[in-house]
C-alpha cells in the first residue's frame, strides 16, 4: 500500500516518456567518463549500481548543484543527504534503515525521470 502511495509522492508532475530499462554493463572507468565534462559522453549518475541517464539536467553538468554526483555512484551520499566529496562512493549496505529509505527513495525518484541506461559491473 504505500508503494502506492510513494508512487505520486515521487512522480515527476509531468512524466517523461522513458525508454525501457537497458542492462547493458558499464565499468567504473566509463561511467567515470559519463561525469558531463565530455562532451561525446552522456551524463550519468548510478545508485545502487543501476545507471541512469540524466543528460537533460542542468543540475548534473559542471557548475550544477548536483555536478558532484555525475560520472560516479553516489549511493552513500544521497543515503545521507550529503554533498561531501568522501560521501559519493557505492558502499551502503551498512547504513541504517532510516538511511537505506531515503536511497530507496532517490531510487524511486530517478527511475520517475530517468531513462535507465545499464549497470555498474566490476
Amino acid at each position: 500500500m504505500a508503494e502506492a502511495g510513494q508512487s505520486k509522492v515521487f512522480a515527476p508532475k509531468e512524466p517523461p516518456k522513458l525508454n525501457p530499462p537497458k542492462d547493458t554493463p558499464l565499468s567504473l572507468s566509463h561511467l567515470a567518463k559519463c561525469d558531463g565534462n565530455t562532451p561525446s559522453y552522456s551524463t550519468y549518475v548510478a545508485i545502487k549500481g543501476t545507471v541512469f541517464d540524466v543528460s537533460g539536467n542542468t543540475a548534473y553538468a559542471p557548475g550544477g548543484a548536483y555536478h558532484i554526483f555525475a560520472g560516479k555512484d553516489p549511493s552513500r551520499a544521497l543515503a545521507l543527504s550529503s554533498l561531501k566529496t568522501e560521501d559519493c562512493r557505492s558502499d551502503w549496505e551498512d547504513l541504517a534503515e532510516k538511511e537505506k529509505q531515503v536511497l530507496n527513495d532517490w531510487f524511486t525518484f530517478f527511475s520517475k525521470r530517468y531513462n535507465i541506461v545499464g549497470q555498474v559491473r566490476s
